[in-house]
């Protein structure tokens, strides 16, 4: 989750923000409306309008309520020189949105009966997971859902952990026993650890995030990316979703760009070992589905994916110590913060040439999704909000 932080990811760490303009390119609209009203039009208008004003290349949006996926559009180019448009289809990297997923995989374990939240962790590990700051305080699932485990990402934010042009060759298993195992390649006691004990402070984690995949895995019996298949994606109709970037059709690819010196350059597309944090690739038209339930008690009219209790249990916002203020609560893979002074729960993604967003609202069993193939900048983090509002307040659907 980047979401309004600027320190708590690698994209934020790694790169600067360019405040520059660039050279404004068309933004055709394509894609499918669903049981929309004529305002769409005026929908359409906004967007392109926020697009424009950030220098978004492209875009995908989404809306669901009440189980169902109400509009799905695409804006703008996935690829500019050969100017190929976004559509509904179009594949982006997600990034840290993923955590959402990999966060109900985790839920729908405890579900099925096989561990509680407040159970260590440890005993279903196949290594050491000690804090040596504190090395008789267990690490619970519930505080690596809540970012609240004290596994630090300070020393994985020193290291470049990203394989250009494809996906990681580095198992997930030996990236975090290497960063967490004293004596390992990458660990350091002051880097990988907090001095706060576990639960004692939120301190976002990437690397907690991997270890709750690894977990999943190892308790589920099956690598936590085929239990999603299986359980979640198939269910859904999602298709051409996909934990690899050998997994995706080079078709549907939306380009990553970035801002180099005011003008957008292509990126290269790279990947990182720690999967289920951040490395899921979908379509507005596939991931709204899995909004779509997460916004109605975990179901959507024909799949459930999670129960309404546990759906529940994961929108239940806390504060723990040191949140930070942009944030207004915590959940269990999902945070919250505001939209025009009111909290709605929420996740941002970003990498290099790829900024994300979805938002709940629970209360009308609504939700949104918002994809875009560039860095985040300042100004497109104010665009993605300013959709976000009109997307949830919109009558459309």
């Amino acid at each position: 989750m980047i979401d309004q932080n600027p320190a708590s990811t690698f994209l934020i760490r790694r790169r600067r923000f360019l405040a520059a303009g660039l050279a404004a390119v068309t933004l055709p609209a394509f894609g499918k409306v669903t049981g929309v009203q004529a305002s769409s039009d005026e929908l359409d208008a906004f967007i392109r309008g926020e697009m424009s004003r950030a220098n978004i290349p492209g875009m995908a949006v989404g809306i669901a309520r009440k189980g169902v996926v109400r509009l799905t559009r695409g804006y703008g180019f996935a690829e500019i020189e050969h100017r190929r448009a976004v559509t509904v289809d179009t594949l982006f990297h997600i990034a840290s949105v993923t955590k959402t997923v990999t966060a109900t995989a985790v839920m729908r374990l405890v579900e099925s009966g096989k561990f509680h939240l407040d159970d260590s962790v440890a005993e279903h590990l196949d290594f050491p997971l000690i804090n040596p700051h504190h090395p008789d305080a267990p690490i619970t699932f519930r505080q690596l859902l809540m970012h609240t485990s004290s596994i630090s990402d300070a020393k994985y934010y020193d290291i470049d952990f990203r394989q250009h042009g494809g996906d990681s060759t580095v198992l997930l298993g030996d990236f975090l026993k290497g960063y967490l195992v004293s004596g390992g390649r990458n660990y350091a006691a002051e880097g990988c650890f907090s001095k706060v004990v576990s639960g004692g402070a939120w301190d976002y984690s990437n690397v907690g995030y991997g270890l709750l995949g690894y977990l999943a895995s190892r308790i589920g019996g099956e690598d936590m990316r085929e239990q999603t298949r299986k359980q979640i994606f198939a269910p859904l109709g999602m298709r051409h979703s996909s934990w690899t970037i050998a997994g995706t059709s080079e078709a549907r690819r939306a380009t990553p760009y970035d801002l180099v010196d005011g003008v957008l350059k292509p990126m290269e597309m790279v990947g990182f070992p720690d999967w289920s944090a951040g490395m899921l690739r979908s379509s507005v038209a596939e991931f709204t589905r899995f909004v779509a339930a997460s916004a109605n008690g975990g179901s959507t009219r024909q799949v459930q994916i999670l129960g309404k209790a546990a759906m529940a249990e994961m929108l239940d916002m806390r504060t723990p110590p040191e949140l930070p203020t942009w944030l207004t609560g915590q959940g269990l893979g999902w945070g919250a913060s505001n939209l025009e002074g009111k909290p709605f729960p929420n996740h941002w993604g970003g990498d290099p040439g790829v900024f994300t967003a979805v938002y709940l609202d629970p209360a009308s069993q609504s939700g949104v999704v918002i994809f875009t193939n560039m860095s985040v900048t300042a100004e497109s983090r104010t665009a993605v909000k300013n959709i976000a509002n009109r997307l949830l307040t919109s009558q459309l659907g």
